[in-house]
């Protein structure tokens, strides 16, 4: 990063208060970092303080008349090679949704050219309202960058999703966006999550425990990653990540023709769905009245989505999931072996240690290798198992390109 010209805009939220340490570790790394604060950011933080950090008189005012006589939000929008925005308040966000050029932050992200990163911060209940979600859709979609937000205690009392990732995090996302993309950039990633239904008869049907929450927050890690992301999802509960393409199935064989139909192209394909093994092998055309006082159900077997992708000829790089109950690591790495897997997450799902938590632990198998990622939460677990996953898929890329150059 030396040498290079980051603009920091830092609006109004209690995460400001990391903004200052944040300057701090770009200049660390060599970066010149002008910041330019909005209205609502001075509430929390002082010009003096990242004038302080930076070197540089901070810019507050789209109306200064000495900075605008020379036109200074674009001579500063030229100068930036990059734009971070940290902490990205929910109203921020609109305002860079809807176009908005109202103060000198929001006129400046309009009139540069450099990439625009994000780090969203506010209440979970904000984060996930749909209004936010379908403003970051609409900055994804543009090319803005979000990174984040992180889980954890937030200023209001509460836990859930909406802080500002920590600064040294953040620098390194800034290096990656400054190197040109992150580690799946140009990468189109497939993933299946959540549970399938089979049905029994129009008003019943046979599932499982499954959430969908660790799926969902590995399509939101890859699509951070810079990966095109589609997620095939069984029945679930849960707000579609920022920038995903998300497709809607309820069955096993649901999720094998949607699979099937989105696989061609695919690089990487991530099977965190727990996809019924069995199915009745005849679903009642109307509701099964109780006449009797046992009833015998008759089952068949599903086809295996994940083993059905392994086998394929022009195959992506595959990586199956394990929830075991016992012997996990044991299970998982026959799983593995019989599948024909690149890799596979493991984890153990007795006492309720992952249905419907906000937390999972995870061990990464490969055939001659395995990395426990610990215990944490599903979306720093997921992040952790994407960088794994991309490591991964550009060392075996590379050794087949040397592999056919040897041929040739």
């Amino acid at each position: 990063m030396q040498g290079k010209r980051i603009l920091l805009g830092v609006t109004g939220g209690i995460a400001a208060y990391k903004s200052p340490d944040l300057v701090r570790r770009l200049r660390e790394r060599g970066a010149e970092v002008q910041v330019v604060m909005t209205a609502a950011a001075r509430e929390f933080v002082t010009p003096m303080t990242f004038q302080a950090v930076s070197g540089r008189p901070v810019r507050t005012e789209l109306w200064d008349a000495a900075a605008e006589a020379a036109m200074g939000h674009i001579e500063l929008a030229r100068w930036a090679e990059v734009v971070l925005i940290a902490p990205a308040s929910a109203d921020f966000l609109a305002r860079l949704a809807t176009g908005q050029a109202d103060d000198l932050l929001a006129t400046l992200c309009l009139a540069t050219e450099a990439p625009i990163a994000v780090a969203p911060a506010m209440n979970h209940i904000m984060w996930a309202n749909a209004a936010t979600r379908a403003n970051v859709a609409t900055l994804q979609q543009r090319g803005v960058q979000v990174l984040g937000p992180a889980e954890g205690d937030q200023a209001c009392g509460e836990v859930g999703e909406g802080r500002m990732l920590e600064p040294l995090e953040l620098v390194d996302r800034v290096a990656t966006l400054l190197v040109g993309g992150g580690p799946l950039q140009g990468r189109r990633v497939l993933i299946t999550a959540g549970p399938t239904r089979e049905r029994i008869d129009p008003v019943r049907f046979i599932s499982n425990r499954s959430s969908g929450k660790m799926g969902f927050a590995v399509a939101q890690a890859a699509r951070e990653a810079g990966a095109e992301v589609v997620l095939v999802s069984g029945p679930v509960g849960l707000p579609t990540p920022p920038g995903v393409r998300r497709v809607d199935v309820e069955s096993a064989e649901d999720m094998l023709t949607a699979v099937l139909r989105e696989v061609e192209g695919t690089d990487i394909f991530i099977s965190t769905a727990a996809v019924a093994d069995y199915r009745p092998a005849s679903a009642a055309a109307q509701k099964i009245k109780k006449t009797t006082d046992t009833m015998d159900l008759c089952m068949e077997r599903t086809t295996d989505v994940l083993a059905t992708v392994a086998a394929r000829p022009d195959r992506p790089f595959v990586v199956g999931f394990a929830a075991e109950t016992e012997s996990v690591e044991q299970n998982a790495r026959a799983k593995l072996l019989k599948k024909n897997l690149d890799l596979i997450a493991a984890n153990e799902v007795r006492h309720d240690k992952a249905f419907e938590c906000e937390e999972n632990q995870l061990v990464v198998l490969w055939r001659n290798g395995r990395r426990d990622l610990g215990k944490a939460s599903k979306l720093t677990l997921a992040r952790a198992l994407v960088a794994h996953i991309a490591e991964s898929f550009a060392a075996a890329h590379k050794g087949a390109a040397q592999r056919g150059t040897a041929l040739g």
